[in-house]
């Protein structure tokens, strides 16, 4: 019996002490900025700008997004370049997607983990939420979901959209090459996205 209750003690402890997914219910305001950090899946390309995701997702909020993608960046690249953009931006939002250059050049995964999870705590220390976008692992035998995205997500309480691009990139005639949607595909990465953001109640 004794040790049943340490057992049943310690589970409550490490429950009530694990970062908790937050509900966001602070709808952001015309004043605020949404920033897109991530690389070439951000930057729109096989598309035109105004095609990118994050020019369809500032139509659809009404909101100032804006495009940080730089193709071929790498989430060490990203993470050091995000300081300096969130000085300057102070966005009230920041949506992460980066990883797919980290898995192409066949970097260590448990470092593109430690990086994403940096990156979240310099947008809290900025005041910034954020949202983190999963990014599939090419394979031989097709897309498959990397699971260190979920474990970031539960470690820092970080809400994630998981599954977007696989979707995309599934499809033929949503996708300009292997690994980079078209038009019609970075809509609907801004469509899911949009409703990521109604979800957790920023819009």
């Amino acid at each position: 019996m004794k040790y049943l209750l340490i057992a049943v003690a310690a589970a409550l402890l490490l429950y009530l002490i694990r970062p908790q997914t937050p509900t966001m219910t602070t709808k952001l305001n015309p004043d605020n900025t949404i920033l897109a950090a991530g690389d070439s899946l951000t930057y729109g390309f096989g598309a035109a700008p105004q095609e990118s995701y994050p020019a369809l997702l500032s139509q659809m909020t009404g909101l100032r997004v804006i495009n940080a993608g730089i193709n071929g960046e790498t989430s060490a690249e990203g993470l050091r370049r995000l300081p300096g953009l969130l000085q300057k931006h102070h966005p009230r939002l920041t949506i992460l997607c980066y990883g797919g250059n980290d898995i192409l050049q066949k970097l260590p995964m448990a470092q593109l983990k430690a990086n994403l999870t940096e990156m979240v705590k310099l947008c809290r220390a900025h005041g910034s939420n954020v949202l983190l976008v999963s990014v599939p692992n090419l394979t031989l035998f097709g897309l498959k979901p990397l699971s260190l995205y979920e474990e970031v997500a539960e470690e820092t309480g970080a809400p994630l959209l998981e599954g977007v691009l696989a979707e995309i990139l599934d499809q033929p005639a949503l996708k300009s090459d292997q690994i980079h949607p078209n038009a019609k595909g970075y809509r609907v990465m801004a469509e899911k996205i949009y409703e990521a953001l109604k979800q957790y109640g920023w819009v």
